[in-house]
């Protein structure tokens, strides 16, 4: 195995197994089922240059990237299912493109083997170094990629709630279908990328339109921190709906819900925090859930990524939703959470244990209502940068920067914030502005298309460029959702972004080199250093 699409990767690339816990033949389901991806693109492709589209065609690409971005599909027999679908994909697009002139790619002629053991077979044999091409254009090619993956996670929430938009699907096949044209070179692929940072925002912008047409945009909310006397179940992962349909199906029940991780903003919805039983927020950021959890005295169920190897003293009360699975752990199919309800019934549950509270749901809504009262503080004179200080988190080395930063980060400054990363954090107490609070959580990593929109809305209050802005950027990155979140700043233009804890494996020096020279992008240092050199 090779895998090298996420920060924590060994020595450049994990080659035994994966630090995520990905073993040989999971990651080896994963590449063959790109590479039949790839395949479905190359004759979804041809179709559309035809006027012909098929949407569960269409919709199964996004299904497919998302099952292979880390932390989300674990269980081969699960990724194999998958891959026989690929394999029904790839003829239904095939037939429904026709003839075609050219040479036909491997991928396009693709089918999956019949076993598991075959296709782990197959997969070996289509691993990201099974191409040798030029490494400056493969890592272009692989930044493309993980960055597809990353949008694909945000519009499968997106679908989810109903909500779809064919200029994804269309770009998806154009994109994939690329990566098997030999005629290509290094620039073709970074104007690819960009445009990946387009459809992107698109999605961003799709899936938040989603979230509050159905939950109304997010306000202000105390989150408690401490535990609610009776029976517990722990939602954990990104998805919404998942959340809202497992809090009806417990009304009445005595079983209070709890949100973990990346679902933290769910509290700042109205339409989820209506909802009296759900209570609070318990732990913190993915990569703590297994000393967490062992704590949690109840039912915990992961509704998308970021599942880590469970341990056996909590096993028995995990479940798993959606796109992610792990082997030999109870996946819940469709919308029936009751297995769930009935292990939490089971379960002993907290006991009053009030605690610390702390603020979500300052999403671009809630910040722009009180944009005047901002801008007059930054024309008084009282709040004098912005920092966004956010992205994902995770357990490698380094990432006490995020913390030190924001902690030093001067008493006159502001600091918006989203997804994870915010756990280093969040729990400390920054004060405010003249009532303005110096953090402002924005929400999830999607939310970043909040910031963004208040970006833009305070360059044109102050009629600059959101590079001209007492504006700043200190991103961290874990895996293919940052991908393709830096990839949108990119598109947008925006420079002098700080990046770590480490830079990509899959970015060569040449292409490193090239977001230097257009965007200044730079790796982070110390807090101190990185502060002195923003601020003057």
């Amino acid at each position: 195995m090779f895998c090298y699409q996420c920060e924590q990767a060994a020595n450049g690339g994990c080659t035994k197994i994966g630090v995520c816990g990905k073993k040989p033949d999971v990651a080896a389901l994963q590449d063959l089922l790109i590479f039949g991806l790839k395949g479905v693109a190359f004759w979804a492709n041809e179709a559309r240059k035809a006027g012909k589209k098929d949407a569960e065609v269409d919709r199964f690409m996004i299904e497919g990237l998302f099952t292979t971005v880390t932390n989300v599909d674990f269980d081969p027999e699960a990724i194999a299912k998958i891959l026989r679908k690929c394999g029904t994909m790839l003829t239904k697009a095939k037939n429904l493109a026709g003839s075609v002139t050219g040479a036909i790619p491997e991928a396009a002629q693709w089918q999956p083997a019949s076993t598991t053991d075959e296709l782990i077979q197959q997969g070996e044999a289509h691993g990201v170094k099974s191409v040798e091409i030029d490494p400056d254009v493969k890592s272009m090619q692989e930044t493309l990629i993980y960055g597809m993956k990353g949008y694909a996670a945000y519009a499968d929430h997106a679908l989810i709630l109903g909500a779809e938009n064919d200029e994804i699907y269309a770009f998806t096949h154009k994109a994939l279908a690329a990566t098997l044209d030999n005629n290509l070179g290094l620039m073709d692929f970074v104007t690819l990328a960009m445009e990946c940072g387009r459809i992107n925002l698109v999605t961003m912008e799709l899936l938040n339109k989603a979230h509050t047409d159905a939950y109304g945009h997010p306000v202000p909310t105390p989150v408690q921190l401490g535990t609610k006397a009776g029976k517990a179940i722990l939602v954990t992962g990104h998805d919404l709906k998942m959340l809202e349909t497992l809090l009806k199906q417990t009304e009445g029940k005595g079983i209070n819900i709890y949100t973990h991780g990346e679902m933290l903003p769910a509290h700042g919805y109205p339409g989820l925090k209506k909802y009296p039983h759900l209570v609070g927020n318990f732990g913190g950021a993915w990569q703590d859930q297994a000393k967490e959890f062992v704590d949690f005295p109840g039912a915990i169920i992961f509704n998308t990524n970021c599942i880590q190897r469970p341990a056996d003293s909590y096993k028995d009360r995990l479940f798993t939703w959606g796109l992610v699975q792990w082997p030999d752990v109870k996946h819940v199919e469709g919308w029936d959470f009751s297995a769930v309800i009935n292990k939490a019934l089971e379960c002993d549950g907290f006991p009053e244990a009030p605690g610390k509270e702390i603020l979500t749901g300052f999403g671009h809504n809630a910040v722009l209502g009180v944009a005047d009262k901002v801008i007059d503080a930054v024309k008084a004179g009282q709040i004098k940068h912005f920092f966004l200080i956010g992205g994902c988190d995770g357990a490698k080395s380094g990432r006490n920067y995020y913390t030190e930063f924001a902690e030093k980060a001067p008493k006159d400054t502001v600091i918006l914030t989203l997804a994870c990363g915010k756990y280093r954090f969040n729990k400390l107490d920054f004060g405010d502005i003249g009532g303005i609070p110096r953090l402002l959580d924005v929400g999830q990593c999607n939310d970043a298309y909040s910031a963004i929109q208040i970006a833009v809305a305070l360059s044109k209050a102050f009629n600059c460029g959101v590079n001209d802005l007492p504006l700043s950027m200190i991103l961290s990155w874990y895996e293919q959702k940052a991908v393709a979140i830096l990839l949108t700043l990119l598109h947008l233009g925006i420079k002098n972004i700080k990046l770590g804890p480490s830079l990509p494996a899959f970015i060569t020096p040449n292409v490193l080199n090239f977001l230097v020279e257009n965007f200044n992008i730079g790796p982070i240092t110390t807090a101190e250093e990185d502060l002195k050199q923003i601020l003057g």
